[in-house]
């Protein structure tokens, strides 16, 4: 993986924490429930920026679809609040690391709760030698 360099990194930081905070602010509506910015990964010439999102209390394809239509709003908001050249394109998408994350640590109890239970049946059938 190639190495992003520093101002790359700060302006990400910067620009998920004003997008935090504008979406919680400005938007009004409803479709969006929870929105939390969980990552911002802006392009080497800073044309345009990934934002990755978490939704809570609402619809993701509707509340993703709603961000996208909002990006120019947002773009501009961003521009007037920030001291960037250029502000990048946002492109907003759903972050599935935390229900994949869910997802296997509920296999692994199951598999663990599954160990637990052949261990005891094995302890409590007895053992026949020939």
């Amino acid at each position: 993986m190639p190495k992003t360099s520093n101002r790359i990194d700060r302006i990400s930081d910067l620009l998920k924490q004003e997008l935090a905070r504008l979406i919680q602010g400005e938007l009004r509506d409803p479709r969006l429930g929870m929105i939390s910015v969980m990552e911002v990964r802006v392009g080497k010439d800073l044309s345009h920026a990934d934002v990755y999102i978490t939704v809570l209390a609402a619809e993701v394809s509707i509340a993703v679809v709603t961000l996208n239509k909002a990006s120019g709003l947002l773009r501009s908001l961003l521009a007037k609040n920030l001291n960037l050249r250029t502000t990048p394109k946002l492109r907003f998408i759903y972050d599935e690391s935390i229900e994949r994350g869910r997802f296997l640590s509920d296999l692994i109890d199951v598999a663990v709760a599954q160990d637990t239970k052949n261990i005891e049946s094995a302890e409590s059938s007895p053992n026949i030698d020939i």
